[in-house]
């Protein structure tokens, strides 16, 4: 690739020529911004590396003036500043900034940085895959025994979080690891029920000071999400409260809405379980994940099926890179916990055949279900969409998986 790095600062300029061309790029370098304005336009850089604090026109500057110029509309802009305030970070995605990274540069981690940036990519990731409560032993070692905690990375947005079941201490511990930058994050939360909520008291992040986190989750009447969050952490039930958390941290009361946040839209649907339940559609780049988890879609023969709310949840879902859905009981498995709030194995291949999705995770796993269980439920799922003609890739994720749309 062609990299253009903007920078008034001569060893900042040697660092990042050397680590980009060591790896085979091309790049070319200016210390002065009004110079950098004028070729741009000729180089047509894939991506330009601009300090923020430089005399004349400062980085946001730039970035603005090279936004506006639309023949420069496929380029990538990257920030690379001492300054690490969340304040820089949200003025340069306003700007219209791809990605922000933080100087002192980390050597070993800056190239993985630009490349994911650079490339757009989304990384899902599980950090736990069980329901209703987290299952240790042998028995549990491929799939893992926690309860339910994904991640979705998108290249320069804050990480986005669905549920905070006790998947999530992995998850923190992953990125306290990654202490150089200041962590940003968006949780969403299903519903209040203690699977997907106890383990927030967990999540070291937000005990440190400098760090933002939203947290989104059903309003349920008379009981806001932050009512419901801060609740579990009184004295009587847990010694530490929300009023420890040194993060800034934000709560919002969600409804069937849509959510706009730069390139990520996040779109809610009302899913059929106890309370208020929410199910989640991430689209970005043309590419969608949906996380529906709990929800009970009864067998066609119980006076309870709902053709209507069938089709409206094909339909959320449609066409799909990736459908995450309660696939918590076998068949033979469900006539002794209907009403339950969870699906089997039929009723979920039938789902994901009717709304054409591209991948079947099955996830939410009863906690009686072993790993040998689970692979019984795989392939009975797999044997199900064959059975219906379609070509649905079905999957199983394990605890610590990823894949990388």
């Amino acid at each position: 690739m062609k990299f253009f790095i903007v920078d008034d600062d001569p060893d900042t300029l040697v660092l990042v020529s050397r680590l980009l061309t060591d790896a085979g790029h091309e790049v070319v370098v200016r210390a002065s911004s009004t110079g950098a304005v004028r070729d741009i336009p000729e180089a047509r850089p894939d991506c330009v590396i601009t300090d923020l604090m430089m005399p004349v026109m400062d980085g946001f500057e730039l970035t603005k003036e090279l936004r506006r110029r639309s023949e420069l509309a496929g380029m990538k802009i990257l920030i690379l500043s001492a300054k690490s305030y969340e304040f820089d970070r949200r003025r340069a995605k306003e700007m219209g900034a791809d990605g922000y990274l933080t100087k002192p540069i980390n050597r070993e981690t800056f190239l993985a940085s630009i490349n994911e940036i650079v490339s757009g990519q989304i990384t899902l990731r599980y950090w736990g895959v069980h329901g209703t409560l987290p299952v240790p032993g042998e028995a549990y070692t491929r799939y893992g025994g926690n309860t339910p905690c994904v991640s979705v990375q998108v290249s320069g947005e804050p990480l986005y979080i669905f549920d905070c079941g006790s998947g999530i201490k992995r998850l923190s511990d992953s990125v306290m690891a990654d202490s150089a930058e200041r962590f940003s994050g968006r949780i969403f939360i299903s519903h209040t029920h203690w699977d997907h909520i106890n383990t927030v008291p967990f999540f070291a992040p937000l005990y440190v000071r400098g760090n933002q986190i939203e947290l989104f989750g059903p309003y349920q009447g008379d009981l806001t999400i932050e009512r419901a969050i801060s609740a579990q952490m009184e004295s009587v039930y847990f010694p530490v409260t929300i009023r420890e958390f040194g993060a800034r941290l934000v709560f919002r009361d969600l409804r069937e809405e849509r959510l706009q946040f730069g390139p990520v839209r996040i779109d809610t649907m009302l899913l059929r379980h106890p309370g208020y339940c929410l199910g989640y559609k991430l689209s970005c780049r043309e590419q969608s994940i949906c996380y529906i988890t709990d929800n009970e879609l009864y067998l066609p023969t119980d006076t309870r099926h709902d053709a209507r709310y069938v089709q409206t949840l094909a339909d959320f879902v449609r066409g799909a890179d990736v459908l995450i859905t309660d696939t918590t009981y076998r068949d033979h498995e469900y006539p002794a916990k209907v009403d339950w709030g969870h699906s089997c194995v039929s009723q979920v291949a039938d789902l994901a055949a009717r709304a054409d999705v591209k991948r079947l995770h099955l996830f939410h796993h009863d906690p009686d279900q072993t790993d040998k269980d689970i692979d019984a439920k795989l392939a009975e799922t797999r044997a199900e969409l064959a059975r219906l003609g379609s070509k649905v890739l079905c999957e199983a994720p394990a605890e610590g998986s990823a894949l990388v749309l």
